[in-house]
Formats: C-alpha cells, sequence, structure tokens
C-alpha cells in the first residue's frame, strides 16, 4: 500500500487554554488526527462535525445501515417471483463477486479525498475537465436521489413489519394504507429525534446494534434449521421457474437475480460520514472493505438457509400479513410468540438502520449543499456551533421521508418503484465515478497519494466494476410481471428521470451559476 509523509501540524495551531484548534470552535479531540486536518485543508473544507467515530464503531454504523441479510427476506419475492429459489441462491452467491471490485474501487478514492460528499467530489476531481461540473452535479443529485428513497423505503419497510406482527396475532386486523403511512412518519420522526438528541452517542449505540445485527443471524437461522421443512437440494438451487409471464426463461431469471444482487449496494454511507470518523483517509476504505465482506458472509447464511426453509411458496407468497418472511418463520415455528420475537429483532434492527440513514442522507445534503447545489442551499449547510451537525439537513430529510410516504396512499405501485429507485441512482453514481477514476487512470494526471492503494490492481478492478454495474442498471428497472400493465410497471426509470430533468431545469436557470464542484476550493499538490 502506498505510504505518505507524515502530517505535522504548527504548535501554534493549538490554543493550549481551550485546547481547541484555530480558525473552528470544535474542541481538538474532535478534530481528528494530523492526518484527517491536513486531509480538510487539502479539501479546502472546515472542520464543523465532531470526529467521534472509529473503525469499530463505523463498522457498525455501516453494516446496520445496510442490513443486506435482514433486508434479503422482504427483498427474496422479487426472485421468487422471476426465477424462483435459484435465483436468489445465485444471487447471494454473485452478489459480492460483482461488488466487491466496486467498493474496493470506492475504498481507495476514499482514501485520496475522505470527504462526506463521496462519489460527486470525487466526479468532480477525476472526470475529464470539461465535463467535471455538469457530471458531479448529476451525481450529487442522484446520491441524494437515492439516499432519500433508501430511507423512505427502510421506514416503511419497518412500519409493514409491526403491522404484520399485528395481523398475526390479531387476524381480524386489516391493514389500510393510511396505518402505513402514520406509522412510516412516526418512524421517521423517532430517528429525527434520536439523530438531534443523541448524536453524541450514536457510534455506541452502533457499536451495541452490530452484535445484535450478528446474533440476529443464530436468532433466524436456528429456528429454520431445526423446525423449518427442507426444500430439494436440485430444486431449490438449479430448478428456475418463469412465474412472471416472460416468454425466455433466462430474461425472467435474470430479471428476479438483479435485485438480489443489489443487496450490497449502499455501502457508501460510510463515505459520507467521513468527516465524522477518526482518521478518516485509513478508516474509511478499510471500513467498506470490512462491512461489505462481513456482511456479504451474513448473507450468504441467512440467504441459502430461508430458501431451503420456505415451505408451501403460494401461501407464502398469500400470506394475510403482507409480508412473505412473517409467515415463513410462523409455518416454521408455529407460534405467535416465536415468530414475533425473530421479526422483533429485525424490527429493532431496521430502526437503527433508519436512524443511521437519517444521518447518511442529511451529511450527503449538507455536504452537497456546502458546494451549492441544491436550492435553498444556505439554510441546508448551517451547522449550528452548540450541535455540530447538519440540523437543518436532518429536518429536511425527514420532510422529504414523510412527503414520499404520502405517495403510499394514492398507488402502492407508485411507492413500490422505491425499492429500486434509490439502488439504481446509488449504482448509476458508482458507475460514473468507477468511469472517471478509469478515464484519469489511462488519459489524466497520476492520481493522488493514499493511504490505502489497490496498486497494480487498480484499473483491471475498475475495469471489472464498470463491466459488472453496467448491465446490473439496465435490468434493475425492468418490471417483474409481463405484460407490463400500469398496475406492475417498474416505475423507477420515470422517476429518475423526473428527478434529473427538474435537476437540469434548476442547473440552467440557477445551479450553474451558484456551483462550480468542490474541486475549486481544493489545495491539493499534484
Amino acid at each position: 500500500m502506498s505510504k505518505i509523509e507524515p502530517f505535522r501540524i504548527a504548535e501554534s495551531s493549538i490554543d493550549e487554554r481551550n485546547d481547541v484548534v484555530k480558525g473552528s470552535h470544535l474542541p481538538a479531540k474532535y478534530q481528528g488526527t494530523a492526518a484527517d486536518r491536513m486531509d480538510m485543508s487539502m479539501l479546502g473544507k472546515k472542520q464543523v462535525l465532531r470526529r467521534q467515530f472509529s473503525f469499530s464503531t463505523m463498522l457498525g454504523f455501516a453494516s446496520t445501515v445496510m442490513v443486506a441479510w435482514e433486508f434479503c427476506l422482504l427483498v427474496s419475492p422479487f426472485g421468487l417471483a422471476d426465477g424462483g429459489t435459484p435465483a436468489v441462491f445465485w444471487g447471494v452467491i454473485f452478489s459480492p463477486v460483482v461488488l466487491l471490485p466496486v467498493y474496493a474501487s470506492l475504498a481507495e478514492v476514499a482514501s485520496m479525498s475522505p470527504t462526506a460528499g463521496g462519489q460527486y467530489h470525487w466526479v468532480s476531481e477525476f472526470a475529464p475537465p470539461r465535463f467535471q461540473k455538469g457530471m458531479s452535479y448529476t451525481v450529487g443529485w442522484l446520491i441524494a436521489l437515492g439516499w432519500q428513497t433508501f430511507l423512505c423505503g427502510v421506514a416503511f419497510e419497518t412500519a409493514s413489519l409491526i403491522l404484520g406482527l399485528a395481523v398475526l396475532s390479531n387476524p381480524s386486523y386489516e391493514i389500510l394504507g393510511w396505518h402505513e403511512t402514520l406509522l412510516t412518519m412516526a418512524i421517521v420522526f423517532f430517528c429525527v429525534i434520536f439523530n438531534v438528541l443523541l448524536a453524541a452517542r450514536m457510534p455506541i449505540i452502533e457499536a451495541l446494534v452490530l452484535v445484535l445485527h450478528v446474533l440476529g443471524v443464530f436468532v433466524v437461522i436456528i429456528p429454520l434449521w431445526v423446525m423449518a421443512p427442507r426444500g430439494n437440494g436440485h430444486d431449490t438451487i438449479l430448478k428456475f421457474v418463469n412465474s412472471g409471464g416472460w416468454h425466455d426463461l433466462s430474461l425472467a431469471s435474470t430479471i428476479g437475480m438483479v435485485p438480489i444482487l443489489g443487496l450490497l449496494i449502499g455501502y457508501d454511507c460510510s463515505v459520507h460520514m467521513s468527516e465524522e470518523v477518526q482518521d478518516a483517509s485509513r478508516t474509511v476504505p478499510m471500513v467498506i472493505v470490512w462491512a461489505v465482506a462481513s456482511n456479504a458472509l451474513m448473507l450468504l447464511v441467512v440467504g441459502i438457509t430461508y430458501i431451503f426453509c420456505l415451505g408451501d411458496l403460494d401461501s407464502v407468497l398469500d400470506s394475510s400479513t403482507g409480508q412473505p418472511v412473517i409467515q415463513v418463520f410462523y409455518n416454521a415455528t408455529q407460534s405467535v410468540a416465536g415468530t414475533s420475537v425473530m421479526i422483533s429483532v429485525i424490527i429493532i434492527i431496521f430502526l437503527s438502520a433508519c436512524v443511521g440513514q437519517v444521518a447518511t442522507a442529511s451529511r450527503q445534503m449538507w455536504s452537497f449543499a456546502r458546494d451549492k447545489g441544491f436550492p435553498f442551499s444556505a439554510w441546508l449547510e448551517v451547522v449550528p456551533p452548540t450541535w455540530n451537525i447538519p440540523l437543518n439537513a436532518i429536518f429536511a430529510s425527514a420532510i422529504i421521508t414523510c412527503l414520499l410516504s404520502l405517495i403510499n396512499l394514492g398507488s402502492y405501485t407508485a411507492f413500490n418503484a422505491f425499492n429500486s429507485l434509490g439502488t439504481v441512482s446509488i449504482l448509476f453514481s458508482y458507475t460514473i465515478t468507477v468511469g472517471c477514476l478509469i478515464w484519469r487512470r489511462l488519459y489524466g494526471k497520476p492520481l493522488p497519494p493514499r493511504r490505502w492503494s489497490l496498486g497494480r490492481w487498480g484499473l483491471p478492478l475498475n475495469i471489472i466494476s464498470l463491466c459488472l454495474t453496467t448491465p446490473m442498471l439496465f435490468f434493475y428497472v425492468w418490471p417483474l410481471y409481463y405484460p407490463v400493465t400500469t398496475a406492475n410497471m417498474n416505475w423507477s426509470s420515470t422517476m429518475l428521470g423526473s428527478v434529473v430533468i427538474i435537476a437540469a431545469i434548476y442547473y440552467f436557470f440557477k445551479g450553474r451559476h451558484d456551483y462550480q464542484g468542490p474541486v475549486v476550493n481544493m489545495k491539493r499538490d499534484e
């Protein structure tokens, strides 16, 4: 791995009386290491957030924000509809194969520029000069769209699990759309309060939830191993089925497998917390790789266990609870109490994920507003000195999520498109970032020094990443069923296009005058 020269901070930069770095209201202990201070100076940014995350606490944050194995239990019906259990099996097998090269590429860039801006900042730095401004602006909106819809989607799924348990306990209860919407809003309100009042305690709480995240694997798989019926090995792994009506089994299976492949998308969450991590240029890349690798292993264990223990697929997919996973657990345990305990563990982890996603979405929004990328950027970028958190961006994220949840009252189909919209937006940002990195390696200046390097494997892994993510993007926007109707259409592509058009309109009239891209503020010696 590449080495860097030791960083030094002049003795005069520290006020010994109050232990505060000059030019900042933060105590020195929250300014991070000497490397962090040099990185912030190089990025042309001022340290206003507290650096309170270590490697272990950020690993907990990243793992519990994306909840890969937990979400597999909820997303698997997409694969079951197109391809059947083999689509889920091979999806969890190939997910780390496809995405580890992507995250290795992102980890190396995060070591070069550890900033909360993440992908849009890197595109601004590494894209061809004539396209830097427009491309980074587009990526900034893509990331914002992705994380806002991620937050709304996870909050809604948490609400659905809670209401599903209510149906399990009281079969006469009927879930209505406004129940889901109001509970989603309540969950977001709880997460906002947590982010505001307990921000200083978030690292230790995320570390504790990481323990539950790991133990939860055994809470789920042991009852299934002991009590659930076993599927036939050959049929479970190799007997692809076409329940979506497509004329070609290979096409149907590909459509069903892609959402499973995407279960590991979103670990850039740690990147957007970079300005709150100690020794970020070294810690964040390590967190990305370790989080993806460890959660891929847990995803593999839970995903394979789950599809072998599904039992009667028709009864599972037609469950009155609205959540097939609840029916699978109940069919295995034949106990309302046992099922409730297993699902409650997942609900607690999902609540933690919502807390972390509020933090991630707000930091990304704040960072992009700091570079004047949004309407009302002057308000969104405010960080009150006594709070040291992007308070307005947190509130804005909550408002956006509540407004998005209202869509469920008009059309569940349109709202359900969020399941792929967030993933498509984030994956698109990965693809553009890696593409710019390839261009820089081939045609631009040498890459900046970094403390976490891929060495000679950098370019091959970048190219492999681009070749694997591009077809994923293509198939992610396909509908699950054929013939396609307004009721079963995958509206994520339409939503994505609408947001891009809105961003373009804003850029034409105002954004191009205010937004210059973070690269103009950088002070890197190359």
